[in-house]
């Protein structure tokens, strides 16, 4: 074979990578796999995909470079034969509330094209068909309708608003107009005229009064001219005998009532632009509207004894002396419950007011003034919400606040003329509503309900909007609807978004990198996904796929085993070759391919506690009045296809409900109708991959806390007791023990104008973070930074007279962490890695067996050994008593719990009932359960 058939990668040596050499086949469907940690990410992404990025960048002139901050070099001896490469993370969605699912995949920008040209206009008064004219046509009917009469040619200025408007007469008297039509009735401009401020009124300028007939054509025209002119695009004409009024516009306009839209361009249905976007929620579709009950959480109890929440208890302040005067005045006390407040008096307080009033005092006889200027709770409330500075003020006032959709438009996000554009009775809302298969159904034989001239102008974008919406069918995510907000997909529903818009842009000769694509996927829908990237590869590309999946490796035309362990124990090619061949040889993965080893199905399951958390009435997102019972003290596994409704029912109801009840928690939970069993848990546990923590400085042992006990272990020390030292004097946080060059860093950034920036080794502390003298105190021989290098095997053992550390660490070794070390920046560590820390660090506090632990998909990056590992902590917890639930479609975790709810039938809105609960073997029985077919074979 030729060179140029292969990716060649010559040492590569990012992270635990042991200076490997590798040839990647080129135009296929490469897999690496091997044990969370041992360099799969490191290769892909760290050395092939950083390299691409850093080459691409290269060919940008160095002006350009300099304001796109430099990428470092991989630590990689040289890469052959590299395409262009596209890397499709999990980790990259938007989180602002303004990306949608049609805004990434581009769906809406074209459906926003088809409306703006092919879409009917409707009045959003009268409900008929708007109409436009040129100023042609508009001569041509004024002279045909109105032959003969004696007609009045107005501009409209002012529709339906209040003012006196001596300004605008003043204006219009100055242009040479001398009469206008006010409310109706034609006068003459009289100086200073003026009218009445608080009415609404209609105003209309008379440019013209003419009689009808052939010879005035040409003034006619100049006419028309000018009152559209003055009128924005719109007149009107008015038989003076009869007086009605006919309207004629250049823009769409309604023939009944006058309204008109301007022209319809894309921006106007953009919930993003200022010229589509509802005036009131900002094209949000939500806003923010003040819950009364959160400011007066209970109306039994007094102003004075802090019944309204913003307020708290009475204090000498301004506004309760403000609020002493509405007392007086409405003849109240503060002391009074606040139920027995005088209505008018509880708007006041909360609305605001205005007035002076007197009190006579009946002792002395004298009579004082008083004056009531209270803005009122509510308004303080949203002014400090809109126009703070602060944000603790900003979240203070949100506290009260209720995210509801926006009463304007309805949660459409869009002004009322563009939810009048309509195809076929469809504005461009409905259609974003609906979820992808039924939005394939739509078009599929729209060409029979669109004019000949719709068709003309509707086939190019028609046929870009169906290829678009196949892509999303053929990587499963047919439940998803085109206005679900990018923040609340999944990190794998968002990265087969992106798969999705990669195979739409029909690229050829492209190396993609993905990242585990079949996270959060049922089995089911694998297949499509499967297919997908085979596409992908079968039009010209090179697909390299870190993965775990048994299917995806059947698939694979090349797979890679890296190991033969985790961290300092990976970092090598184990093995190479097709599927076939990586089964014969002798590595953990084909131990597990070939079924020598398996994660065995439990011989008993457990009984549970007796107790139950009973949910009834669920109806958030897609869930179908929902009732679901979760029995205590077993491991319950929450099954069901992508988009059905489990992270809803977990995530969203469940969770907060539980977190409210034992932690007062903020975050509101989905509509549900009761819950019951909350009294038999005492502690509730979410487990998710979000990262440990943002910035380097943040390690395994400051999470996990064993970092504190390791400084006061070394402060105890005797040398450190003779020089005074504190735990602080060994934290690289904190002035005093770190080294001040790097401060604490370890390392320093140096800038290159043109160049990436380099990150050096701090030449004062050689990248041990402390100074001298820190370094100088000694625990058995070690440094603090020895300790900080220490693998946790290694430190397990280091500690083990340490019982408050040994314990930590420990936990740390079982959940399979062993090779990372205790210094290991958080930044390094994959989703999979800081799950268990996670995990670990719950592990070492003392549980009470009555705690209730959430995971969602915890198999996401992990091997088949990996899973092993962590499904026998988990049955360690469960042992002890307490209630975990996981959220999986992972079968090996499925066929080990000891109940199951599966979720179904279909995502979207062809799921969110409860389709079967049992054991496995009860539910492997079911019949139409997706779940159930492939849980029996497992079983077997």
């Amino acid at each position: 074979m030729k060179d140029q058939e292969y990716i060649e990668v010559y040492g590569a040596r990012a992270h635990n990578l042991k200076n490997i050499d590798v040839k990647i086949p080129r135009d296929k469907l490469v897999v690496i796999t091997g044990l969370s940690g041992s360099g799969k990410s490191s290769l892909a992404f760290d050395t092939i995909y950083a390299e691409g990025q850093r080459r691409y960048i290269e060919t940008f002139s160095a002006y350009a470079r300099q304001f796109l901050g430099g990428l470092e070099r991989p630590d990689v001896d040289k890469i052959d034969g590299l395409s262009p490469v596209i890397s499709i993370e999990q980790k990259t969605t938007n989180k602002s509330p303004r990306s949608t699912v049609g805004t990434i995949t581009e769906i809406y920008d074209f459906l926003r094209l088809l409306f703006a040209r092919a879409a009917d206009a409707y009045s959003y008064n009268s409900g008929e068909k708007m109409v436009s004219y040129s100023d042609e046509q508009i001569k041509q009917l004024i002279l045909k309708d109105f032959n003969n009469k004696k007609v009045a040619v107005l501009a409209p200025l002012i529709k339906s608003r209040k003012g006196h408007y001596r300004e605008l007469f003043e204006q219009i008297s100055k242009q040479g107009f001398v009469r206008v039509r006010v409310d109706g009735e034609i006068r003459e401009i009289e100086k200073g005229m003026r009218l009445d401020r608080y009415k609404t009124h209609d105003i209309e300028v008379v440019i013209d009064r003419l009689k009808i007939n052939g010879s005035i054509e040409k003034r006619l025209e100049e006419t028309i001219k000018t009152a559209l002119y003055s009128g924005n695009n719109i007149m009107m004409v008015i038989d003076i005998e009869d007086n009605n009024p006919r309207y004629f516009s250049r823009e769409l306009m309604c023939p009944t009532s006058g309204i008109a839209y301007p022209n319809p361009e894309p921006n106007t249905f953009s919930f993003n632009s200022p010229k589509g976007a509802c005036d009131k929620c900002n094209g949000l579709g939500i806003t923010d509207e003040i819950n009364l009950k959160k400011i007066i959480p209970d109306n039994s109890i007094s102003i004075k004894n802090g019944g309204i929440s913003p307020l708290g208890e009475q204090k000498n302040s301004w506004i309760f002396k403000q609020l002493q005067n509405i007392a007086e005045r409405y003849q109240f006390k503060l002391t009074d419950a606040i139920k027995d407040i005088p209505k008018d008096a509880l708007d006041v307080i909360l609305n605001g007011g205005n007035e002076s009033f007197e009190i006579k005092s009946k002792v002395a006889g004298v009579t004082r003034n008083y004056k009531i200027d209270f803005e009122g709770i509510i308004s303080f409330i949203e002014n400090q919400y809109k126009n703070a500075e602060s944000t603790s003020i900003k979240r203070w006032a949100k506290d009260f606040m209720d995210e509801v959709s926006c009463p304007t438009c309805k949660g459409k996000r869009l002004k009322k003329e563009a939810l009048h554009f309509k195809i076929t009775d469809k504005n461009i809302s409905d259609l974003a509503q609906m979820d992808v298969t039924e939005l394939a159904k739509w078009f599929q034989n729209i060409e029979e309900k669109l004019s000949e001239k719709q068709l003309t102008i509707a086939s190019e974008i028609l046929k870009e909007i169906r290829t678009r919406i196949q892509f999303l069918l053929d990587v499963g995510l047919d439940y998803l609807a085109l206005d679900r907000t990018s923040k609340s997909l999944s990190g794998g529903e968002a990265q087969r978004i992106r798969l999705a818009t990669q195979i739409g842009s029909q690229l050829v000769g492209v190396l993609y990198i993905l990242d585990e694509p079949s996270i959060g996927l049922h089995q089911r829908d694998n297949e499509k996904l499967i297919n997908s990237l085979v596409k992908l590869r079968d039009i010209g590309n090179s697909v390299l796929v870190v993965e775990h999946d048994k299917d995806m490796m059947e698939q694979a035309d090349f797979i890679f085993d890296i190991g033969p362990g985790a961290g300092r124990h990976g970092g090598e090619i184990v093995s190479s070759g097709t599927f076939k061949e990586i089964k014969k040889h002798k590595t953990l993965t084909s131990d597990y391919l070939t079924g020598r080893k398996e994660i065995t199905v439990p011989k008993k399951r457990r009984e549970g506690n007796g107790n139950f958390i009973k949910l009834k009435g669920a109806t958030g997102n897609n869930l179908k009045n929902v009732s679901v019972d979760f029995p205590l003290g077993k491991m319950i596994c929450v099954t069901g296809v992508s988009g059905s409704g489990k992270s809803t029912l977990i995530n969203e109801t469940l969770y907060p409900i539980l977190n409210v009840h034992i932690y007062r928690g903020v975050k509101k939970p989905m509509p549900y109708k009761k819950i019951e069993g909350l009294e038999h848990i005492d502690k509730v546990i979410d487990i998710d991959q979000s990262p440990i923590g943002r910035t380097p400085r943040s390690n395994p042992a400051t999470y996990t806390g064993t970092f504190s006990e390791i400084r006061s272990l070394f402060a105890k020390t005797p040398e450190a007791l003779i020089r005074g030292y504190k735990p602080g004097r060994f934290s690289f946080n904190v002035k005093g023990g770190r080294c001040e060059t790097c401060q604490g860093g370890g390392v320093k950034v140096i800038e290159m104008n043109f160049l990436p920036d380099v990150q050096v080794e701090c030449e004062t502390c050689q990248g041990k973070r402390f100074n001298r003298e820190t370094l100088e105190i000694r625990y058995k021989g070690k440094s603090i930074s020895d300790v900080l290098d220490m693998t946790i095997e290694d430190a397990t053992s280091f500690f083990e007279n340490i019982p408050k550390i040994h314990r930590k660490l420990k936990t740390i070794k079982d959940v399979g962490l062993g090779y990372i070390t205790l210094g290991q920046q958080s930044t390094t560590l994959s989703g999979g890695e800081a799950q268990r820390i996670k995990l670990a660090s719950e592990l070492s506090k003392r549980d009470t067996g009555n705690t209730f632990y959430i995971l969602d998909e915890p198999t996401t990056g992990l091997h088949f050994e990996d899973i092993r590992v962590l499904m026998e902590v988990l049955n360690k917890l469960a042992n002890k008593g307490n209630t975990v639930l996981i959220i999986e479609h992972n079968l090996d975790v499925i066929k080990l719990a000891d109940y199951i709810i599966d979720v179904g039938m279909e995502g979207g809105k062809e799921g969110g009932k409860i389709l079967c609960t049992g054991t496995p073997e009860e539910v492997a029985k079911h019949k139409t359960s997706y779940t159930a077919k492939f849980l029996k074979k497992e079983l077997i």
